[in-house]
């Protein structure tokens, strides 16, 4: 029998529908994911006999239920044998991870070096580190099957082109293209590759493996050296016309605020990003400076990141009259300040609200912490695979 596209794409829609339901309700019979799909029986059986055999799912022992007749047998994600690599090209080097389909981190590599003198060393290291992840898996039976790499800049994710990466001074880089080719040769040189901003893929990482459930629209807000936004939809990254959507640290907070990277004044990323909680001269030394200013109790530093707190907060306030967030989620290298930095974005935006007679909304910490960024490179590469209908689409697009 022949199949045509169509059917073809058919069938792979309602597998990664399966697979899908499955990550978000684990544990339900063949017939529950029949009747939440609105699948027949017999389609869904077979299916999921695919999808076990190729290592996406399995099953585990049959549920009591008291009822005569045969039991319903409980199908999961298999956590073992698919699994996804994730890279973060970062403003101090590159962490990756491989992980399980349900975002368990099973090892991790990272190699320091500044990114922003040789991009072509760092994306060389940064293949490097995912060869060397991929020759740590557990057995020949693991496979990976997705590639995700985070970046901190606007890009193109349909032809993996990196626009503008401020912070390390990247601009105009086939960074997917380059690192297909220094993967050529290596055992992952045919495994599918993503790219896409690192905030865009932390939001994804909340999407694909958070555990407090679906909120929408969904708001992951990175906060370092830089700031970004990663906004799902209705279960769709907002990328924009150009793939820069998101790109919240340079919204104008200040008319006459300081000189931004991008060439304008008073952007977020100048009066909340790490630069502005210390002196020019000592800027260099990042979050450990700053903790050690802190520990140190100086009245300046403290000052300073409080006012900096501030202005987080007046950008969460903006965030929510923008998108009404179902929830916002806090991460990055400038969360781990604790009280002294978000205790005032908290009040600031309690007070913006409150004068609009509003609730705010609900404002939490990324699970994965340092690791926000790699693991949601990883949960992009999921995303994708299991999303067939955007693929197609993505790939007319480029095309």
């Amino acid at each position: 029998m022949q199949f045509t596209a169509d059917q073809h794409l058919l069938k792979d829609l309602n597998r990664m529908a399966i697979v899908r339901h499955l990550g978000a309700q684990p544990g339900q019979s063949r017939a529950a994911v029949a009747e939440a799909l609105q699948l027949t029986k017999s389609t869904v059986s077979t299916l999921v006999k695919e999808l076990i055999a190729e290592g996406w799912l399995l099953e585990r022992e049959v549920v009591a239920t008291g009822e005569l007749g045969r039991r319903p047998t409980p199908l999961f994600i298999d956590p073992g044998r698919l699994v996804l690599l994730g890279a973060e090209m970062g403003v101090d080097g590159v962490n990756a991870v491989v992980t399980s389909l349900t975002g368990d981190v099973l090892a991790r590599l990272r190699s320091p070096l500044d990114a922003a003198r040789d991009p072509q060393l760092a994306l060389v290291r940064a293949a490097k580190l995912l060869v060397q992840l991929h020759a740590r898996l557990d057995t020949p039976q693991q496979q990976v099957i997705g590639i995700g790499i985070g970046l901190p800049g606007g890009v193109d994710e349909a032809t993996g082109h990196l626009h503008f990466a401020p912070n390390l001074g990247w601009r105009d880089l086939p960074v997917g293209q380059l690192l297909t080719e220094h993967l050529r040769g290596t055992p992952l040189q045919t495994v599918p590759m993503f790219v896409q901003n690192e905030a865009d893929v932390a939001a994804l990482g909340e999407l694909e493996f958070g555990s407090e459930g679906r909120a929408d629209p969904l708001i992951y807000l990175s906060l370092g050296v830089g700031v970004g936004a990663g906004v799902i939809v209705e279960d769709r990254l907002l990328t924009g016309a150009r793939g820069l959507a998101g790109e919240v640290g340079h919204m104008t907070l200040a008319l006459d605020g300081p000189r931004c990277s991008c060439g304008r004044r008073g952007c977020a990323e100048t009066l909340i990003g790490l630069r502005a909680m210390l002196p020019a001269a000592d800027d260099a030394g990042g979050l450990a400076e700053v903790r050690r200013r802190l520990d140190a109790e100086q009245p300046d530093c403290r000052a300073a990141v409080a006012n900096a707190g501030r202005y987080l907060g007046l950008l969460l306030g903006n965030l929510c009259a923008a998108y009404d967030p179902g929830r916002i989620v806090l991460g990055g290298p400038s969360v781990e300040l604790g009280p002294p930095f978000l205790q005032h974005a908290f009040a600031t935006l309690e007070e913006l609200a409150g004068a609009a007679g509003e609730s705010s909304p609900t404002v939490t910490l990324s699970r994965f912490g340092a690791d926000a960024v790699p693991v949601g490179a990883a949960a992009l590469a999921r995303y994708r695979l299991t999303r067939p209908l955007i693929a197609a689409r993505r790939l007319a697009v480029a095309a």
